[in-house]
């Protein structure tokens, strides 16, 4: 496994894009807390946002391997949030940049935010409001290359708090933008069990044209067990959906990876349309040290990457995290080949 990517601050949940012929990377910044570990996440107590670029992703890494563009947003800096920038992303379109990330909010909820930028190192200005019917956690942006048409993918269970939208409030209804009422009782490490239930599914929006609300409600991108044909269900940890939405296309196939969360593994299913379904396809990346695993997946000059982290710079501090780059291959049938996390 290569040496971590960066390492003059501790960065975790990369997102990776090709903007303007290098690799810029968008991670989370992790942080030195007091705050004991716990399965919420509160140890995960991130109040920035850098962005790093690098033309090239080859080891060994020289000290100037890597760009550290600075700070460009910070929770002081979005007026709806309260605290806890976690993984975010971006995307360009029509000339603009667009930095996504999730926070909670005044009321301790997570949303998701949008800020928007003239260049893809920033600085973004967030806009004054969560995109409307966004919830929970992880937001990955994806523009198709042969439509321009523009999604975000987003969801995360436990301390991500997408258990909570079940529709499971009595009497309760969804809003104006299809969004069950927030359940208070199925907070923290919580989800669906048992061999009668299906697991729950990451979340989908297509984007409007601005990018920066939803032109549809969010609905569930639904992943299905190829020996069944059915959806995945819930007592399958080693498949089911936990966080790290990823979406890439390669030859006409969109392949969407994401993490099992508990069970430590990066993973990915193909589809034939952005929108789903999925057919589960396998793993991509076994258990790493440190107990998330969170990725994304880039094509840059003709060869495919794999950026992801681990703990190795604080020997296993699990909210203490490095970002690591590797490159990825796939066999004759389009399928990932797994790399190994030693």
């Amino acid at each position: 496994m290569p040496p971590p990517l960066i390492t003059h601050l501790y960065t975790a949940d990369p997102s990776a894009h090709v903007f303007e012929g290098k690799v810029y990377i968008y991670p989370s910044h992790d942080r030195e807390t007091d705050i004991q570990f716990n399965d919420n996440g509160d140890q995960y107590d991130m109040a920035d946002y850098h962005v790093f670029s690098t033309s090239s992703l080859d080891p060994p890494y020289g000290p100037d391997a890597v760009t550290d563009h600075g700070v460009v947003l910070r929770t002081e800096d979005v007026p709806w949030a309260s605290k806890q920038l976690w993984a975010p992303d971006a995307a360009f379109k029509d000339g603009k940049y667009y930095l996504y990330f999730p926070a909670r909010d005044k009321d301790e909820i997570f949303r998701i935010g949008v800020a928007v930028g003239d260049s893809p190192a920033g600085p973004f200005k967030a806009d004054p409001e969560p995109i409307a019917g966004s919830f929970s956690i992880d937001p990955a942006s994806f523009v198709d290359p042969d439509t321009n048409s523009a999604f975000l993918y987003f969801g995360g269970l436990w301390g991500g708090q997408l258990q909570c939208y079940q529709g499971t409030v009595a009497g309760g209804k969804p809003d104006a933008n299809g969004v069950p009422p927030f359940d208070k009782a199925w907070q923290g490490p919580q989800e669906p069990a048992g061999a009668d239930k299906t697991a729950l599914f990451p979340k989908v929006a297509p984007l409007s044209n601005d990018m920066r609300s939803f032109s549809e409600p969010a609905r569930d991108l639904v992943i299905l067990a190829p020996e069944t044909g059915e959806p995945i269900r819930a007592d399958d940890h080693d498949r089911r959906f936990f966080e790290a939405a990823w979406m890439h296309k390669r030859e006409g196939k969109y392949y969407f990876s994401y993490s099992t969360g508990d069970s430590h593994y990066l993973v990915y299913a193909i589809g034939d349309s952005p929108l789903g379904p999925f057919t589960y396809a396998g793993r991509i990346l076994e258990p790493v040290l440190g107990w998330t695993t969170h990725h994304s997946i880039v094509e840059f000059q003709g060869r495919w990457w794999l950026f992801h982290h681990d703990c190795e710079i604080s020997k296993g501090v699990s909210h203490l995290r490095n970002v690591k780059a590797v490159e990825i291959f796939y066999d004759d049938e389009g399928k990932i080949l797994p790399v190994k996390s030693e």
